[in-house]
């Protein structure tokens, strides 16, 4: 059993009159802070220029992952000092000081000190990501640590960060790097030509990258997830706030403002953000963009919500296994996950969770700490909000706390890349996530998917093409459709399409989905939520037409948040088109009941009566007579309430 948070760091007593919802003041932030930093420099080299955390190295290599030990942490030091006004009780920047020294004296060479160089993204790319994080740090703390550093050190660290510049970086996020790099450059009198176009090519590409309803796409393609807040707004309005450069800041401090509208209800009553996307052992560095919103100003959120939710993400992973009894961020979600990784994970990758600690440039008596703390948007009454440009439909109930997302317009696939079942990813691919359950692993069931099987080979999701989305008083509604893709056999069947439509109201979700084009002998199947049977989350999964009895099927490599966990799954044979109708459930309500299967194929209590007639479905609900309306047409589908 892990060793509590409270215990490892030393935390202070919690403080339930300023924060009453999570106890946690600026005082645990800071102890939080010098925890893992304490803990991680125990694995530091003779010069402190490399931090070799223990554990299996990612594919950049060991040399790799202790430089990203160094420039990891190090934002988190640099946070923790410049909040404080230089105050340094731990003699950290010394640390980084001498470790900026003997990374950079013979950058490249083969030694226990030597940093790699930076490269070609596809080459050896991951260095460049971490300039940034040495940039960032070195900029934060600039009066106590650069400035007092010697000419020479200055001109190799200087040397060294530009290989950011000079480089090709991987076509997403990482453009803001070298834009991080270029902007500490000039702040301290070393700009040129050279810094001006990267920053001019990262704002280029950010513009071109911008969807609206304050999301950008992680590159060209759909793929819209936690970059969102802990890259895509946080590298350009940071530096447009430490820079002073009010226009800068209004501008990105807009778009921030607008994602926070509908971002901050992303996290659970419990602090949990989404288990959704990728990179997600960055843990608590999901709240960074809500961090960031209130140190600028910039948010739509009042300061006493805002450290509730940054606060409550902050305390859900201390309190759940993420550190582990040597103070170090493990490689997972609540502790070690395999299945949370990709292969760029080395053992300092967590510590992008650094940037969760944005939230201490807001100084002590700053109203993010000063005022009391309030609920988060999730713990209020029950929320549906659709978000189009990135084709999300956001669900919260209050009750639990639990949130929901439904997922019709973010997949990961690069606009030149085709759709292989091979490269399905489980963290982009399903219909449906939460803060309460993650996804089963590819080698398992897949939970929250809808598939086509067709000889024996089940289809995967790949491509996500939105179809529309919208939002009422009380409900909501999204809908896409994607080109079913086989592991075996061919790849695709000719005219063979699904096209997915999901309602949410209260905690319930009607799931309707027209399958065109099946060939003769097909079988439809759609899963739900993923749940452990004796845990605290409960799911259902019903057919109101078309499906036949359900069942449930185990997932043995469990998920994220349970070893064990069981799907529940409907399946139907199906030629030519076929409409499909289902009412999925998940709650952590323990007064909540999820209602038995009825006779007539409706759900007591919560649907009264479907009406399938061609490509229209009409839904009448039990409670209050509402009644739900879904049309498909051509390439296109509507959805009314009322």
């Amino acid at each position: 059993m892990n060793a509590s948070a409270g215990d490892l760091f030393g935390l202070p007593p919690e403080d339930r009159t300023s924060s009453r919802y999570t106890g946690y003041t600026r005082a645990h932030w800071e102890a939080a802070a010098d925890g893992l930093l304490k803990a991680a420099w125990k694995w530091a080299t003779p010069g402190g220029a490399r931090l070799d955390l223990p554990g299996p190295p990612s594919h950049s290599g060991v040399r790799s992952d202790g430089l990203e030990g160094y420039a990891r942490t190090f934002l988190a030091a640099g946070f923790r000092v410049a909040g404080a006004g230089g105050k340094d009780p731990n003699g950290l920047l010394e640390r980084y000081a001498d470790g900026l020294d003997a990374g950079t004296r013979t950058p490249g060479r083969d030694d226990a000190e030597s940093w790699p160089l930076i490269l070609d993204h596809h080459v050896q790319g991951q260095p460049m990501v971490e300039s940034a994080s040495v940039a960032l740090g070195l900029r934060l703390t600039r009066p106590w640590l650069w400035d007092r550093l010697t000419s020479d050190v200055q001109d190799r660290a200087e040397q060294w960060l530009r290989g950011a510049l000079r480089h090709v970086p991987a076509g997403n996020n990482w453009y803001l790097f070298p834009y991080t790099v270029a902007g500490f450059l000039e702040s301290v009198g070393r700009g040129d030509a050279e810094t001006a176009r990267a920053r001019e090519r990262a704002s280029e590409l950010l513009e071109h990258w911008y969807r609206g309803d304050g999301w950008y796409a992680d590159g060209d393609g759909r793929a819209f997830d936690h970059y969102n807040g802990w890259a895509l707004h946080l590298y350009p309005l940071l530096d447009a706030h430490l820079a002073r450069d009010e226009e800068e800041s209004a501008h990105h401090g807009a778009r921030l403002r607008e994602h926070l509208e509908s971002f901050s209800l992303m996290f659970g009553g419990d602090g949990a953000p989404l288990h959704f996307g990728r990179s997600l052992t960055y843990r608590f560095a999901a709240s960074a963009g809500v961090g960031l919103g209130a140190v600028t100003g910039h948010t739509p959120l009042t300061p006493g919500a805002s450290r509730r939710v940054v606060s409550g993400s902050l305390r859900y992973f201390l309190e759940r296994g993420a550190v582990g009894n040597d103070g170090l961020l493990s490689l997972g979600w609540h502790g070690p996950h395999a299945a949370t990784l990709q292969t760029y994970s080395g053992p300092a990758s967590p510590y992008w969770a650094s940037k969760a600690f944005v939230a201490l440039l807001a100084p002590d008596g700053h109203p993010l700490w000063a005022s009391p703390e309030e609920a988060a948007p999730s713990e209020g009454p029950d929320r549906v909000l659709s978000v189009p440009a990135a084709g999300f439909l956001v669900q919260s109930t209050g009750a639990d706390g639990v949130v929901r997302l439904h997922n019709h317009g973010s997949d990961h696939v690069r606009p030149d890349e085709g759709e292989s079942a091979a490269d399905e990813d489980p963290h982009y691919a399903r219909l449906a996530y939460s803060t309460v359950t993650g996804p089963t692993s590819a080698e398992n069931t897949a939970d929250n998917h809808l598939s086509v099987v067709v000889g024996g080979a089940r289809s995967a999701r790949r491509r996500i093409r939105p179809l529309g989305s919208g939002h009422g008083d009380g409900w909501g509604w999204a809908a896409s459709w994607h080109l079913p893709v086989f592991p075996a056999g061919p790849s695709t069947v000719p005219g063979l399409r699904v096209e997915s439509v999901t309602v949410a109201r209260g905690r319930h979700e009607l799931r309707v989905h027209r399958v065109l084009g099946a060939p003769d002998g097909a079988r439809a199947e759609l899963t739900g939520w993923a749940t452990d049977p004796d845990g605290p989350a409960r799911s259902l999964l019903r057919g109101l037409h078309g499906w036949e009895a359900p069942e449930s099927v185990r997932a043995p490599q469990g998920t994220a948040f349970a070893r064990r966990v069981t799907v529940p799954r409907l399946g139907a044979e199906v030629t030519g088109t076929a409409v499909l109708v289902a009412l999925a459930s998940l709650t952590a309500d323990p007064q909540a009941a999820l209602p038995d299967e009825a006779v007539d194929a409706t759900v007591d209590g919560v649907v009264d009566r479907v009406e399938v007639a061609g490509d229209t479905v009409t839904v009448r609900w039990a409670e209050d007579g509402a009644r739900t309306r879904i049309a498909f047409g051509r390439g296109a589908v509507t959805a009314d309430h009322g």
